[in-house]
């Protein structure tokens, strides 16, 4: 027969559709071509494949092969069909057994020399092929990756001239392992001196999945809170770690297996781009916010980014997904990130301190906020000023604050809460399911009434407000949210109070 299959996997976002290669060998003059949509990468396989066929010892066929990797309408990139088309040539010319390729996956770039070269995005490849029922081969150095889920069953090669001693049965290919994660290491919250309403802020951010928004002077200890609160979530469960670790997996920057069951914590710099912060590219790959799914995103200086950067984060704050749409092709990234922000009160970062060391004037701290827009602001549940310290708060001597491990059980608690009420954390609540499950008193109701009409607030703010109390009344283990528990929610609307941010 002159014809053979070979099952592989392209990348597609976090997916990774099934691709068939299919190889015919016909008359004619010697040629090879490779159709299906490929990109450069993929045309120059035939070089790359010619070379590792004769290096492995076998003939490359003097025929003109017609190499097809279907659907056709999917674009194919990378050297990642390397591997399945020397197979399939092999399997078409005779020199390897057909019927063997049937019940596996193939993955990975050749070398000239028949060696076998990682490749990107294997872990959603290895999730799809164990759902196809089939066993996936990939490189050694994709080995760690692929062996991240239980469900799947991977084996590693070196060479091409392994993948064909294996097929033809002389020689059982290694299953591959996944390395024993390091332990957790994160910073501690009892670094943090002192900044007792920051603590607690970033508690209940932490138990109900709530987004924040630091306001202090510089130095008072911002992105000191910001860093510990992965520490203080809930470990990731299996599906999480692994909805996270795909999107690694397809960014282009790597996986690291050790620690993949980690929360991500990404803090990009303030002059990263809109397409840096959402994803995008030709190719689209997903971007800060997708890569911090799960975890958290972090943002310093929130007045000093590109107004437009900041803009397209509204969407993903309310939906948990991006779309990233060019005209080739479109690919959509999980966004479910918790947002920490941090901000001066001023230009200087100086304004309300005691010091009185302040000197801009009313218009520059307008401007300065205006940087801001108002939508942006409405869907951070929590503003809380974090002040400067004096310096006996600093002192060596002084007492440490509460411990991670401490303030973590208090979280996990609240979020079991949660998830036996709702499935879901608080501020991932409908709008039907605010109301049904945030109920308040009468007097709370008309407190509360009375708080969105002083403030101005819209209707959006109001139902972050009552999340943000029926978390801190899960904190309290209470069943109903009591008036101290709503109080304290409308305390942390800080940014909604016009210029007294500045004050």
């Amino acid at each position: 027969m002159n014809l053979a299959l070979v099952h592989s996997r392209a990348r597609s976002g976090v997916h990774a559709p099934a691709v068939r290669v299919e190889v015919h060998l016909g008359g004619g003059l010697p040629a090879m071509s490779i159709v299906g949509l490929p990109e450069a990468a993929v045309r120059e396989a035939k070089d790359r494949v010619r070379a590792a066929i004769q290096c492995a010892q076998f003939e490359f066929p003097a025929r003109r092969i017609t190499v097809n990797l279907a659907p056709a309408d999917l674009p194919k990139d990378g050297g990642r069909f390397d591997l399945p088309i020397a197979l399939g040539i092999l399997a078409a010319s005779g020199q390897i057994p057909l019927q063997a390729l049937n019940e596996y996956e193939f993955l990975g770039e050749l070398g000239l020399t028949g060696e076998l070269r990682a490749v990107d995005g294997v872990l959603p490849a290895a999730l799809a092929t164990a759902q196809a029922g089939r066993r996936l081969i990939v490189p050694a150095g994709n080995g760690a990756e692929a062996a991240l889920s239980s469900q799947v069953e991977a084996c590693t090669a070196r060479t091409l001239l392994e993948v064909c001693a294996m097929l033809d049965g002389r020689k059982a290919l290694p299953r591959a392992e996944a390395v024993p994660p390091l332990p957790a290491h994160g910073p501690d919250l009892s670094d943090v001196r002192g900044q007792a309403q920051a603590r607690r802020a970033l508690e209940i951010a932490a138990a109900g999945g709530h987004h924040l928004l630091l306001i202090g002077p510089p130095g008072c200890g911002k992105t000191l809170l910001a860093s510990r609160l992965p520490g203080l979530l809930p470990e990731s469960s299996e599906a999480e770690a692994l909805e996270s670790a795909a999107i690694a997996s397809v960014s282009g920057r790597g996986l690291d297996p050790m620690r993949w069951r980690e929360r991500p914590f990404r803090a990009p710099h303030h002059t990263a781009s809109a397409v840096a912060l959402v994803g995008g590219g030709s190719e689209p790959r997903p971007g800060e916010i997708s890569l911090a799914h799960r975890g958290v995103l972090f943002l310093d200086e929130l007045p000093e980014w590109d107004r437009r950067a900041l803009e397209v984060l509204r969407e993903p704050l309310e939906s948990g997904v991006v779309t990233v749409s060019r005209a080739a092709r479109s690919a959509e990234f999980p966004a479910r990130f918790q947002l920490v922000a941090a901000m001066n009160p001023c230009p200087c970062g100086w304004a309300g301190d005691a010091s009185g060391r302040c000197r801009c004037g009313d218009e520059a701290i307008r401007r300065y906020r205006a940087r801001i827009s108002g939508p942006l602001l409405d869907r951070i549940d929590l503003h809380v000023e974090v002040p400067r310290l004096p310096p006996t708060e600093l002192r060596p001597d002084a007492p440490d604050g509460e411990c991670t491990s401490a303030v973590r059980a208090r979280v996990v608690q609240a979020r079991e809460l949660q998830h036996s009420r709702t499935g879901k954390p608080n501020a991932q609540l409908g709008q039907a399911e605010t109301m049904t499950t945030c109920r308040l008193s009468a007097p709370d109701q008309a407190l509360l009434e009375r708080a969105v009409d002083a403030l101005q607030l819209s209707a959006r703010s109001m139902h972050r407000i009552l999340r943000v109390a029926r978390t801190i009344a899960d904190l309290d283990e209470r069943p109903q949210i009591l008036t101290a528990h709503l109080t304290e929610a409308i305390g942390y609307r800080r940014a909604d109070r016009g210029n007294c941010i500045a004050t």
